[in-house]
């Protein structure tokens, strides 16, 4: 799987589960952690759980394997390192408290909407 469909999966997955605000920053010659970051947010801690298990199941169907994924007990900021592709999923509340898409704020951001509608 190239990373464009490893990010493709991971938006459509966070979208199944009715994340909010979804946006990609794309990483590419600003951070040598990964090439894209994806942000989103769910409303409640059972919801940002879901949008996390439901990355790592689709990912692993397509038989993409997880690095790690941190802070799913607490679910208040999870992150889902995908490899090229790491997926921030936060809980409303702590989104806009630590604002990535403020300090990242020269990375340009990718445009998923169209991933979202097929």
């Amino acid at each position: 799987m190239n990373e464009r469909e490893l990010l493709n999966t991971a938006v459509k997955a966070a979208d199944d589960k009715r994340a909010e605000d979804i946006i990609v920053l794309n990483m590419k010659g600003i951070s040598l952690v990964a090439d894209y970051f994806l942000i989103c947010h769910g409303n409640s801690d059972k919801q940002v759980q879901a949008i996390a298990r439901e990355m790592k199941e689709k990912a692993g169907e397509k038989g993409y394997h997880i690095e790690r994924m941190e802070g799913f007990d607490e679910a208040k900021w999870v992150l889902v390192d995908l490899g090229n592709v790491v997926a921030h999923i936060f809980h409303r509340d702590e989104r806009s408290y630590y604002n990535l898409e403020r300090l990242w704020g020269d990375a340009p951001i990718e445009d998923v909407q169209s991933e979202l509608s097929q």
